[in-house]
C-alpha cells in the first residue's frame, strides 16, 4: 500500500530540525522508532540537538537548502548511509519583516522564496527520484502555513505568497504521485493549534550577508516582546506545545491525510469566505478585520 502506516525502522529527513517544529517532529519521529536525519542550516544549532536527543538513531547533516547543491548532496548523504528515505519532511522555513509590497526588497523576495519555495522544490526533485526508483512505500511532507495557504496576511506579502506557493506545489505533487502509479504520497503541514514560539520570529540569524535588505525597514518584535505587549493590552494568548504538534503531524501522515491540521474543519468556513468574495469579483480580504501595521 502506498504511503506510510508506520515509522518503525524507517529513514526519515527533517529539514529546518535542528529547533522549533522540525524539532518536534524529530521528537515524534524517534518515538515512533524511525531512523531520523537532522538538517539544518545552523551546526551550532544541530549539534545542542543531537546532543539532547542523544540516540544512536538520530544524525545530522548541514543543508542549505536554498542550494540545489547543498540539497542534492544531503540527498547522496542519506542513500548513501541508510540506503533509503521514506519520510522527507521539508520543513526549513524563514520570514520577511511585515511590509507593504511596494516597501519589501528584492532580496525580501529573494531570500524567503529561496528558502521556503525553492527549498521545497529542490527537496522534491533530489529525493522524490530516489524514493520512486526504491519501490518502497514513501510520503513527503511540506510544511506551509494557514498565513498564505488557507487566508494570507496581507501585510506578510512575501511570507504568505511563499506559503501559498507551498500549498499548490504539494497539491500538484500528490495528485502527480497517485496518477503516476507511485508508492509514495504527499501531505501539506499547516503548523495549526495556537501561537507558535519557533525561530520564524528571529530569522534574520540566518539572513546571508549578500541577502540583507537593500534599505532599512521596521525590525520585527521578538517573542518576548510580542508576549509582553499581549500582557499590557490584556490579551491571553495560546501557544501550541511544538512536541504535541509534531506527534499530531505523525499521525496526520499514518492516517494518510492530505492535510494535517489541527482543527481543520475552520478552514472551510475562511476558505468559503474567500470563494465567496472570489465569486463576487471582490478581493478576498475583510478590510475591517485587519489590523494595521
Amino acid at each position: 500500500m502506498a504511503g506510510l502506516d508506520s515509522f518503525d525502522g524507517r529513514v526519515a529527513v527533517v529539514t529546518g530540525g535542528a529547533g522549533g517544529i522540525g524539532k518536534g517532529l524529530v521528537k515524534a519521529l524517534l518515538a515512533e522508532g524511525a531512523k531520523v536525519v537532522v538538517a539544518d542550516v545552523e551546526q551550532a544549532a544541530l549539534d545542542k540537538t543531537i546532543a539532547e536527543l542523544d540516540t544512536p538513531d538520530v544524525s545530522s547533516y548541514v543543508v542549505d537548502v536554498s542550494s540545489a547543491e547543498s540539497v542534492e548532496a544531503l540527498a547522496q548523504h542519506v542513500f548513501a548511509t541508510h540506503g533509503a528515505c521514506h519520510a522527507l519532511f521539508n520543513n526549513a522555513g524563514v520570514a520577511a519583516p511585515s511590509a507593504n509590497v511596494w516597501e519589501t526588497t528584492p532580496n525580501d523576495w529573494r531570500w524567503v522564496h529561496g528558502v521556503n519555495v525553492m527549498g521545497v522544490v529542490h527537496g522534491i526533485q533530489s529525493f522524490v527520484p530516489r524514493m520512486i526508483e526504491s519501490g518502497e512505500p514513501g510520503h513527503v511532507i511540506n510544511t506551509s502555513s494557514g498565513d498564505g495557504g488557507i487566508s494570507p496576511l496581507p501585510y506578510q506579502s512575501v511570507y504568505a505568497s511563499s506559503k501559498a506557493a507551498v500549498s499548490i506545489i504539494t497539491e500538484c505533487l500528490g495528485a502527480q504521485l497517485e496518477s503516476e502509479g507511485t508508492q509514495l504520497r504527499a501531505s501539506i503541514f499547516y503548523p495549526s493549534g495556537g501561537m507558535l514560539d519557533t525561530g520564524i520570529w528571529s530569522p534574520e540569524r540566518n539572513r546571508p550577508a549578500e541577502l540583507q535588505r537593500e534599505k532599512p525597514g521596521v525590525p520585527a518584535p521578538s517573542i518576548e516582546e510580542f508576549k509582553e505587549a499581549a500582557a499590557q493590552a490584556g490579551m491571553e494568548l495560546h501557544f501550541q506545545d511544538l512536541d504535541e504538534l509534531g506527534q499530531f503531524a505523525i499521525e496526520g501522515v499514518k492516517k494518510r491525510h492530505f492535510i494535517i491540521m489541527i482543527d481543520v474543519e475552520n478552514a472551510e468556513a475562511q476558505l468559503t469566505d474567500r470563494a465567496q468574495r472570489y465569486g463576487k469579483a471582490e478581493l478576498p480580504f475583510d478590510l475591517a478585520s485587519i489590523p494595521q501595521m
